[in-house]
């Protein structure tokens, strides 16, 4: 109940009563999805290859994102509960997969394996508190469950940080997949068995996308790139440039987390009054600057350090604000909304990491930041076409 304390009695019961053990498995699920790109040079050197071949591998997995659209269609006519489990479930059997992988093919397959099943989760949870609560308190709810994005790092990568240092990434791996599965078995015993979804809004336009929607969609595919192209190099930057440890690199994910958490707690606040599509575009106009300050600052860690917090802070606020439109874009299936968008932001996700990493390879740090501030930028702009077109 510590985040349906949050949330006043006109949220449905159900919500305030499971809101928190819901956020609490993606946490640990958004952990294990997270945790390689801050480790990806010491990935690269378990397996003797260079950073640019486990960016490829990253790049790959993130294709699982063009599946969202069709797990989008699957959940909607079917139980919540039984597709969230199949998600978490899968989440395990992807880390397992990838932790003890004996070369980089299987360890693309296994993070493959893991970020479909991740996505089936995600859409399906959000689907299912869409289920329950009306669109104008949805932001409220979309901030207090995206909490769990920076937890995922300030607590869920920092821990198996913390086992890397003492052993290896591999072991770091299953610390995440093994919270997972604890976490779904108390969830599996928690949420309710229900029917066919209610939902808060009628089927009108024969169930087609409203007008503008390809901006959202695309905007979630520019905001993700831009965040992948700077969170999947900044680790190589860091021990590469500065000779950070495994454990300084949880360090400063945990920080990351922290500023990420900020960021999450001020859309849960703000988002519903200021405009869903207003703080889309404050979050990717605090990036712009940022980056192009960033990628200026690549020989000096610490004002590096600082910018980038920045730059993760006004992306997890952008990416926030941006889910309930995404869940909104389709009259009566939020499913399919919310999976074409979450599928349009891991393709973003894999477009973007093949290029930064062999950008960083190339050119240091530099080149994958200019990269990720020119694709916030675009993102800003989309986003005030769409409102133009709603209007």
């Amino acid at each position: 109940m510590v985040l349906g304390k949050r949330l006043d009695d006109s949220y449905a019961p159900t919500v305030r009563e499971n809101i928190t053990v819901l956020t609490l498995l993606r946490m640990v699920s958004n952990a294990c999805y997270r945790f390689a790109p801050p480790f990806i040079a010491t990935i690269a050197r378990g397996f003797d290859v260079d950073v640019a071949d486990i960016g490829v591998a990253l790049s790959v997995a993130e294709l699982s994102g063009l599946l969202a659209p069709l797990i989008g269609r699957f959940i909607d006519p079917r139980s919540r509960k039984t597709s969230m489990l199949i998600g978490s479930l899968g989440v395990v059997v992807g880390v397992t997969v990838a932790a003890s992988a004996p070369n980089v093919f299987l360890f693309a397959v296994g993070v493959f394996l893991l970020g479909a099943a991740k996505i089936t989760f995600d859409v399906t949870m959000a689907a299912w508190f869409n289920d329950h609560v009306p669109y104008e308190k949805r932001g409220r709810v979309s901030g207090l469950v995206e909490t769990s994005w920076a937890l995922g790092l300030l607590v869920g990568v920092s821990a198996m940080g913390l086992m890397v240092a003492a052993t290896n990434w591999r072991w770091g791996f299953m610390l995440g997949g093994i919270s997972v599965f604890i976490v779904t078995l108390v969830v599996a015993a928690r949420i309710p068995n229900e029917g066919h979804p209610t939902q808060h809004v009628h089927v009108e336009h024969g169930g087609k996308f409203r007008r503008g929607s390809w901006r959202v969609v695309t905007t979630s595919f520019l905001l993700m790139g831009a965040s992948q192209a700077v969170y999947i190099t900044f680790g190589a930057w860091l021990e590469d440039g500065f000779g950070f440890t495994a454990a300084a690199l949880a360090a400063v994910g945990f920080s990351f987390g922290a500023v990420e958490l900020a960021a999450s707690t001020t859309s849960a606040r703000h988002t519903d009054a200021w405009g869903k599509e207003q703080s889309v575009i404050i979050g990717a106009i605090i990036m712009v600057p940022t980056g192009i300050l960033l990628a200026f600052s690549e020989s000096n860690q610490w004002i590096g350090i600082v910018l980038l917090a920045i730059f993760l802070m006004g992306f997890e606020f952008a990416i926030v604000s941006l889910l309930p439109l995404a869940a909104h874009l389709v009259p009566g299936s939020t499913g399919r909304g919310l999976g074409l968008s979450v599928g349009a932001g891991t393709f973003g996700r894999a477009a973007f990491s093949i290029p930064a990493a062999a950008l960083y390879d190339a050119h240091g740090f530099t080149a994958p930041t200019l990269l990720g501030t020119a694709a916030a930028l675009i993102a800003s702009l989309l986003t005030l076409g769409f409102i133009r077109d709603k209007r």
